[in-house]
């Protein structure tokens, strides 16, 4: 026993390759715990009182909790106002606000990066930020562009050098940014740089690829777009008042305000919210009607035969309802039954991505992203949810709604050589004879 416990006196606590790597760790970067207690030495920006001195004085009389519940309430018709305004102003308006809520939410995040690490003066970390988000979204709306604008493409010859070598033009500018990077690397800092490389990449994720699918599914039809984003609009508010004046039990320790009344008082009233909201909007063309280019006006156009997805139709309702409400049948527009899976994601799924938001903030000891809306915090803090809401519904329409668009097979039939067009036309016409149905045709002519 004794030479034993010689034996583990005379060994190293590690191995010399051990020793030499900790050594060079520690002179050519900081370890992980000299990084994390830097960054909880870095005290960020805490919030202030933005809400304007007109408010203020309007309602000084009343307590904190009565105050903040009148100015989030005030702001918040203001900016349902302000979102009719943009339907109204059509798809082209919409699609640049998403760009500006896309821009402002990078800004909120990244900034909180540069704030904490600020400190290090980290070379390049925004311009590469900045310049990355250039280069996806470059990416992102050149896809668009070719895909929707296909006519308009092939028709301009820069538009169509830019269109055929995309997606080169595209690595070549992320290769460049990458490069940069990795020329920025600077001793000491290796940790935090590679942090923040991982920060703005996980935010070009989040927030860039998420408005992308949201403009996908405004060009599916204005209705893709309004229905999702007003019902967590309406969960969210639904969700605030059932809370205000009912919640008693706590939901989440993320989100000490969030409340189980307040959580299902806003699911039931956003299942209903979206019923009739598909309602009045299946209605209507300018609503129901994908958005296309028009190439003789040169404008964006809402018009179309609606489909059956947007027509009445009449539904037998089951038994044991029938005895309750007296009412045998039901005349209901098909989008209506889809709204409930879309009204009914935006109340049980959609609140996560709050959650997901209310722990970010946390990690960091933030009340909010930003200042910008006084009583609501950040851009990010009233998208935070939007952007959850937007993949799904993009999934949804893939999964259960979309099928084969014939223009857009016309279209690359014609980018084709004419020997392939007769190929196909050939192939084409041979099928059709042997279903009978180019036989049949010809009879009816």
């Amino acid at each position: 026993m004794t030479e034993l416990r010689q034996r583990m006196a005379r060994e190293p606590d590690a191995p010399p390759e051990d020793k030499e790597s900790e050594a060079e760790a520690k002179a050519d970067g900081e370890t992980a715990s000299d990084s994390e207690s830097r960054v909880e030495a870095v005290t960020l920006p805490t919030s202030v009182d933005d809400t304007p001195e007109v408010l203020n004085r309007a309602l000084s009389n009343l307590s904190s909790r009565w105050k903040n519940w009148w100015v989030r309430g005030i702001l918040t018709l203001a900016m349902i106002a302000f979102f009719f305004i943009i339907i109204y102003l059509g798809p082209m308006v919409l699609m640049m606000i998403v760009m500006c809520v896309q821009i402002k939410c990078f800004h909120e995040i990244i900034t909180i990066g540069y704030n904490v690490y600020h400190s290090y003066d980290l070379p390049w970390f925004r311009t590469l930020s900045w310049y990355f988000l250039l280069c996806v979204n470059y990416f992102f709306y050149g896809e668009t562009v070719t895909d929707y604008f296909f006519t308009l493409v092939q028709r301009e010859e820069p538009l169509r050098i830019l269109s055929k070598y995309h997606r080169f033009i595209s690595f070549t500018l992320y290769l460049t940014g990458f490069c940069m990077f990795v020329l920025s690397l600077v001793k000491k800092h290796y940790r935090l740089q590679f942090y923040m490389f991982g920060w703005t990449h996980v935010t070009l994720l989040i927030v860039v690829t998420q408005s992308h699918l949201v403009i996908h599914n405004l060009f599916e039809g204005m209705i893709w777009f309004i229905v999702p984003i007003s019902c967590v609009i309406c969960n969210d508010i639904m969700a605030y008042m059932f809370g205000f004046f009912f919640g008693r039990t706590p939901l989440i320790k993320l989100s000490p305000k969030k409340t189980w009344e307040g959580f299902i008082g806003g699911c039931f009233a956003t299942v209903v919210f979206g019923l009739l909201l598909s309602y009045v909007m299946s209605g209507y063309r300018c609503f129901v009607c994908p958005v296309e280019y028009n190439n003789d006006t040169n404008s964006f156009t809402v018009d179309c035969e609606p489909s059956d997805l947007f027509r009445l139709q009449e539904y037998n309702i089951p038994g044991v309802i029938q005895s309750v409400i007296g009412w045998k049948t039901v005349r209901m527009y098909p989008f209506q039954i889809h709204s409930i899976a879309l009204s009914t994601f935006a109340s049980l799924i959609g609140p996560f991505g709050g959650f997901f938001a209310s722990g970010f903030k946390r990690a960091f000891k933030i009340k909010d992203f930003a200042n910008t809306i006084p009583g609501h915090g950040g851009i990010m803090d009233r998208f935070d949810c939007q952007y959850l809401m937007a993949t799904f519904v993009n999934v949804y329409i893939a999964s259960f709604i979309r099928g084969p668009n014939p223009s857009k097979l016309v279209q690359q039939f014609l980018t084709l050589r004419p020997d392939q067009q007769l190929h196909i036309f050939n192939m084409l016409k041979s099928h059709l004879t042997d279903k009978g149905m180019l036989t049949a045709a010809t009879e009816d002519k």
